[in-house]
């Protein structure tokens, strides 16, 4: 029987989201129906409410989650009923050509599942990153569940479904960071400050921590920063070659997904050094950088896909750091609410109030 939950929708762009009632489809083969219990508010489904991804309204917000499973289709093996799940959005094919040559975190066939939600009078909905958990259950491929420790806080572990597994991949998976390195991070918001303690569980020697607001700079401090720069009152590029005896740091995240930020970014590495762009910039953006500096400084540009995280192997792997107390998830958290309060977290994330607002069921 199709379940009646409360969920959070966008019905068209730049609109209030409002509280409906949605239509959960009991889960087909490959499927599996979840009992939301935590979920973020993520600039993602900000992203969904204004247009920005794509015009496909009514949009079920929501991606950034944890839950229980509550049913599972036909041929499901990997969860079962009553498994803590975090919910993923790249649940990998394992045949298309990148999980064939052994890269499924680049998998370019990801699942989503097959049944749509709706709305009560039928209209179908758009569930942001093929997920839409700001609701009671929601319905997805059973790959998108990932099972870890239940002793974990749903509302610190399901940011390991977005922006937190972002941040510490873009540090850790794609940049490569280990023992020694020097690390500079733009931007300390909730992506930036998860490279930060990414870089910290590596091992870097110095994490440089850059942002315009100093009150994000005192965040980023307790995730792990050696050193902080106020880009507003200083040359990043030049404090942190000063701050890593002239050279310019091993490895810097740009976390913001501006041009401005990504030179800074470029300009502030060292020689043959990495720059890791996990900021998503808009269509519009653009860049030029001298092709003679590119090719001069070797080293690497990389972007970073979801912390080219493997859910299956990550996400059990910082659940278990974080109930050692070596990573820090619960201090992401910066307020839990209802789902009647996600348009005013929208306001509180757009003025840098808060690194997450955590949405509990």
């Amino acid at each position: 029987m199709p379940h009646e939950v409360r969920g959070v929708v966008a019905r068209s762009k730049g609109a209030q989201v409002a509280i409906e009632t949605i239509v959960v489809p009991d889960p087909g083969p490959g499927e599996a129906l979840v009992q939301v219990q935590s979920c973020g508010v993520c600039h993602t489904d900000l992203h969904y409410r204004e247009g920005g991804i794509n015009d496909e309204f009514p949009f079920l917000l929501g991606h950034e989650a944890a839950g229980v499973v509550e049913a599972v289709g036909d041929g499901v093996t990997d969860v079962a009923p009553g498994d803590f799940v975090i919910l993923n959005w790249r649940a990998v094919c394992g045949q298309c050509r990148a999980c064939l040559r052994g890269r499924p975190w680049y998998c370019f066939a990801t699942h989503n599942a097959a049944q749509k939600m709706t709305l009560t009078d039928g209209t179908e909905l758009s569930p942001a990153l093929g997920i839409g958990a700001f609701a009671e259950k929601t319905l997805v491929h059973a790959g998108q569940c990932t099972k870890v420790n239940p002793a974990a806080s749903p509302a610190a572990a399901g940011l390991l479904g977005c922006g937190v597994m972002a941040g510490l991949g873009a540090a850790i998976n794609t940049g490569g960071v280990t023992r020694g390195d020097s690390v500079a991070v733009i931007g300390c918001g909730g992506v930036g400050d998860a490279a930060i303690a990414g870089a910290r569980l590596a091992g870097a020697a110095k994490i440089i921590a850059v942002d315009i607001d100093d009150r994000k700079l005192e965040w980023a401090r307790g995730f792990g920063a050696t050193d902080t720069v106020n880009s507003r009152e200083t040359d990043p590029v030049e404090a942190i070659r000063e701050l890593t005896g002239g050279h310019g740091a091993d490895v810097v995240v740009e976390a913001i997904g501006r041009p401005e930020t990504y030179e800074q970014a470029f300009y502030a590495r060292d020689l043959a050094g990495t720059v890791v762009l996990v900021g998503v910039p808009t269509p519009d953006m653009k860049i030029e950088l001298p092709l003679l500096e590119v090719f001069g400084r070797g080293g690497s540009l990389k972007s970073s896909w979801y912390g080219d995280c493997l859910p299956s192997r990550d996400f059990p792997m910082l659940v278990d750091l974080y109930l050692q107390g070596r990573l820090d998830l619960d201090g992401f958290v910066s307020e839990t609410i209802g789902l009647d309060e996600v348009e005013e977290a929208f306001g509180k994330m757009e003025r840098g109030e808060v690194l997450r607002s955590v949405v509990n069921l």
